[in-house]
Order: structure tokens, then sequence, then C-alpha cells
């Protein structure tokens, strides 16, 4: 069974870059037909998907990050990052990582405990 790991600082200042990992085991960031997604609930709002890495590389980004989201992997290490530039308070949130079946069709099927970020000097 896949497991998904969060890791990061939990305090970053504003117009910093927040910076998380998700290490994943179990299975292979590489596997076919996988998706590997950044979601984030800010404080009394809903999920909000950031982005995806794809099995065979490349991203996915939200319009509304893009300017500000990178993400990359790391295939010997199995595990995936994010980096969101220019922080505000406004990305106080509960970052968690997850994985997107796209067998048949697009639904995640595991997901990390998540992370909390606070944005704040």
């Amino acid at each position: 069974q896949v497991q998904l790991q969060e890791s990061g600082p939990g305090l970053v200042k504003p117009s910093q870059t927040l910076s998380l990992t998700c290490t994943v085991s179990g299975g292979s960031i590489t596997t076919d037909y996988y998706y590997w997604s950044w979601i984030r609930q800010p404080p009394g709002k809903g999920l909000e998907w950031m982005g995806a890495i794809p099995y065979s590389g490349g991203t996915y980004y939200s319009p509304s990050l893009k300017s500000r989201t990178s993400f990359s992997r790391d295939t010997s290490k199995n595990q995936f990052t994010l980096q969101l530039s220019s922080v505000t308070p406004e990305d106080t949130a509960v970052y968690y990582c997850a994985r997107v079946n796209g067998f048949s069709s697009l639904f995640f099927d595991s997901w990390g405990q998540g992370t909390q970020v606070t944005v704040s000097s």
C-alpha cells in the first residue's frame, strides 16, 4: 500500500519561498498512470488543488497559482517537491500531497497526513 509523507518547515516568513517535500513509499512515482499532486486547505476554507506531476514527468499547475508555484521530483529518492514563492499570510494552510489514480478516470486514492504551514513574521 502506498504511503505519502509531507515534510518541511511549519513557519515561513512573508515574501519568502515555501518548500515542501513529499516522500512516497510502497510505490514508485514513475509508475504509469499515477499523478502526484499538491493540495492545500486554508483555515475555514475548502480544499484547493495546486497542481500535479504526472508519472512521465512534466507539471500541471493550477492557473491561480501558476506564477508562484514550482514542482520537481527526485526519482532516485521517490520524492516530489513543492515550492511556492512570495508567500503571504493567505498562503497559511494545511498542505497535503496525494496520489491521483488515472487508469480509467481521475480520482485521489492516497493522501499524506498533511502538514501545517503558517506564514507569519
